[in-house]
């Protein structure tokens, strides 16, 4: 399976890609890079919604800088592994279980036979969300997790608010192949960079924006009913302040200052609740914070640094 190159936004060195087949039958694709002459230990590198694997490859660059081997996917529905719908624009999954399925057939199939270990989790929003329930669930790959805004709740909005309700609703009466309301095909990250709640960094959104131009294909639009009524069911689990007190592996949170996508208060009070967690605030960064501007990411690198290294395997 191929990986869509620019020049602003060129392939790593060294990629090795493919295709996996999940049990229920879902193609997806993935990506590996070896780790440097002598090094040893692999960060997986879990996406956001709507993300695809090329808009990493900086990301890649960095962590391989830093010694690590790198292995991704796109998750189902995204990117260029299968998607449910005709209408590729929707981004769709019936419970996040599906996800769960995605993650295991990664693990087992591409990150267990050809990474070295140590293991380690770098996810994003809703890769966040994905690596949180699979460590609550008892899987137990990765010696550290980090977390680039994880997906923990929406901004300002509760669960016992109209919006999960009205999902809900919507779906039992059979509208959950439809777009969210006001949603719609245009593609996620593909629009004028003045107003956009991803990030402050122009030249970022710029390149992520050409890779979807040069490759239409990756383009994502709005979840649909279904997904985000899985979402909410999703992050309704997370609220109970039981629940990270059960994760067992360290983890550090990173959220960011000015985030619009998700809500930073709600990822504080989770990791204040981890048994062993810390968390830093990003000051000024929008939710992309490793699309954002170096003085953000310098922020996050230093927080990971200081956090990965650490583990005894080290």
């Amino acid at each position: 399976m191929k990986l869509v190159s620019i020049p602003a936004n060129p392939v790593p060195d060294g990629a090795v890609t493919g295709n996996l087949t999940t049990p229920d039958g879902v193609s997806l694709r993935f990506a590996r890079w070896p780790p440097p002459p002598g090094r040893k230990g692999t960060v997986c590198l879990f996406q956001g919604r709507a993300e695809f694997i090329e808009k990493y490859y900086e990301t890649a660059r960095d962590l391989r800088a830093r010694g690590f081997a790198v292995a991704t996917l796109d998750w189902r529905g995204q990117g260029l592994s299968d998607r449910a719908l005709s209408d590729r624009h929707k981004g769709h999954v019936g419970d996040f279980s599906e996800y769960a399925v995605d993650l295991d057939t990664f693990m087992e199939q591409v990150v267990l036979p050809d990474c070295p270990p140590p293991f380690f989790a770098l996810a994003h929003s809703m890769g966040g969300c994905i690596i949180i329930r699979a460590a609550h669930e008892g899987r137990r790959w990765f010696d550290r997790i980090v977390l680039s805004a994880p997906m923990i709740d929406l901004p300002q909005m509760g669960f016992s608010g109209v919006a999960g309700s009205a999902l809900r609703f919507l779906r039992l009466i059979g509208r959950g192949s439809g777009y969210i309301p006001r949603g719609g095909p245009a593609a996620i990250g593909a629009q004028d960079f003045i107003g956009n709640v991803l990030t402050s960094d122009p030249v970022r959104y710029a390149r992520n924006a050409s890779v979807i131009e040069e490759e239409p294909a990756l383009a994502l639009g709005s979840p649909t009913i279904a997904w985000a009524d899985a979402a909410f069911r999703a992050m309704r689990q997370f609220a109970s302040p039981s629940y990270p007190g059960h994760i067992r592996q360290p983890i550090l949170v990173a959220a960011a200052g000015r985030d619009e996508v998700v809500s930073t208060p709600a990822i504080e009070e989770f990791a204040i609740n981890l048994l062993a967690g810390s968390h830093v605030i990003v000051p000024g960064a929008r939710h992309e914070i490793l699309m954002e501007q170096d003085l953000y990411r310098g922020q996050f690198w230093a927080a990971f640094d200081a956090f990965v290294p650490g583990t005894p395997l080290f």
